[in-house]
């Protein structure tokens, strides 16, 4: 392996659980490898390209798309669309002319590693999610390696290609987690204290999580409970719920400093994002899961329910968010003994050496090339 001429090119996007993987690799790779070379590729009219540039990496966009399942005239200019992808991948591999093309999952990552396979450049594959999705599937079986996050994924790729990594997490929140957060069994909270609940809906928001949180704002829970609160709502919804914020409710659209959120929290409601997941394992403070229903297989819960399995989180299903989450919340308030469990079970689940890894995986990829 010749570390001057190392050159990488890396594709996720679409949501932040794929593009932040793919960034966190590349990260790794830079740290071990620093003369290594690197390309994203995106489609172009979603948030990796603005992203991967703020982390200061170069990537070009597809004109590419998923299906949509909702209005099927949307899909009339699919198969163009997936031409097109592929012919400029194929001319992007070719100038560029990586030594190895990592994908983290989404539709640009598809028609990039598909492309990739064809010319016979290695490809590296990783999955961050309980149950694999689609566009992985159909790569894993010429893909050179797949690094996981979850046991048992042998039922989804072919198993002597599975490497059990774990996902991988950005440098900065990594190095924020593990210089901020304490180990939940040497921390005492004392039983009057109030409590800070940090909601989590992603980096766009969560319709059901924050028309929730407004119903309990309106008649005055969070004014009464011992919770003070951080709701990220979501940019898509800040102008909408901005007005809820008082001296206990902190109302943002999106939080920059996610290792300093994380330290202040007591109790957590989130999302189940594989990435997200994997940085709240890390963190070790007790969590309240509330999956999409709306993602691809259902994944969010399969996520959240390898964790509840493991009693290292609880789970409530969206529809029944209004009608229990005071409930949950009333029983992790009283509960000190509770939250101390679910911190200690879900820390057991923890993968902060994930991306290293991932690298030397691609390192000996890279040595056989």
């Amino acid at each position: 392996m010749n570390n001057t001429s190392i050159k990488c090119m890396l594709s996720g996007g679409g949501t932040g659980g794929h593009i932040y993987p793919a960034i966190a690799i590349a990260e790794a790779i830079e740290k071990q490898i620093p003369n290594a070379e690197f390309l994203f590729v995106g489609a172009q009219d979603r948030m990796e390209m603005q992203v991967v540039p703020k982390n200061g990496y170069r990537i070009e966009g597809l004109w590419i798309s998923g299906f949509q399942r909702k209005n099927i005239w949307k899909n009339t200019l699919l198969p163009f669309k997936i031409i097109s992808s592929l012919y400029k991948c194929y001319f992007i591999l070719k100038k560029f002319n990586p030594d190895i093309v990592i994908g983290t999952g989404g539709y640009a990552s598809a028609a990039l590693l598909k492309t990739a396979q064809f010319l016979k450049i290695p490809t590296l594959i990783q999955e961050q999610n309980s149950y694999a999705g689609i566009t992985n599937k159909l790569l894993a079986p010429k893909a050179n390696a797949i690094c996981v996050a979850y046991e048992r994924m042998e039922q989804f790729f072919p198993k002597e290609k599975i490497i059990f990594t774990g996902n991988p997490i950005r440098k900065q929140i990594l190095d924020h987690l593990q210089k901020h957060t304490q180990n939940p069994a040497q921390t005492t909270t004392p039983e009057n204290k109030e409590l800070n609940l940090l909601v989590l809906g992603g980096s766009l928001g969560a319709k059901a999580i924050n028309e929730a949180l407004a119903t309990y704002c309106k008649n005055t829970y969070f004014n009464t409970s011992k919770l003070s609160i951080v709701w990220q709502c979501g940019k898509l919804y800040y102008e909408e719920y901005k007005n809820y914020s008082n001296a206990k409710v902190k109302v943002v659209s999106y939080i920059e400093d996610m290792g300093k959120a994380f330290k202040n929290a007591d109790i957590i409601l989130s999302r189940a994002g594989a990435g997200t997941l994997s940085e709240l394992a890390i963190v070790g403070k007790p969590v309240v899961f509330v999956p999409s229903p709306y993602v691809s297989e259902d994944h969010q819960t399969k996520n959240a329910e390898y964790f509840t399995l493991r009693k290292a989180a609880l789970m409530l299903p969206e529809q029944k968010l209004k009608e229990d989450l005071v409930t949950t919340l009333n029983l992790l308030i009283g509960n000190k003994e509770l939250r101390e469990s679910l911190s200690l079970e879900i820390k057991k689940m923890a993968k902060p050496y994930a991306t290293e890894k991932i690298v030397d995986e691609i390192k000996k990829l890279l040595t056989k090339k």
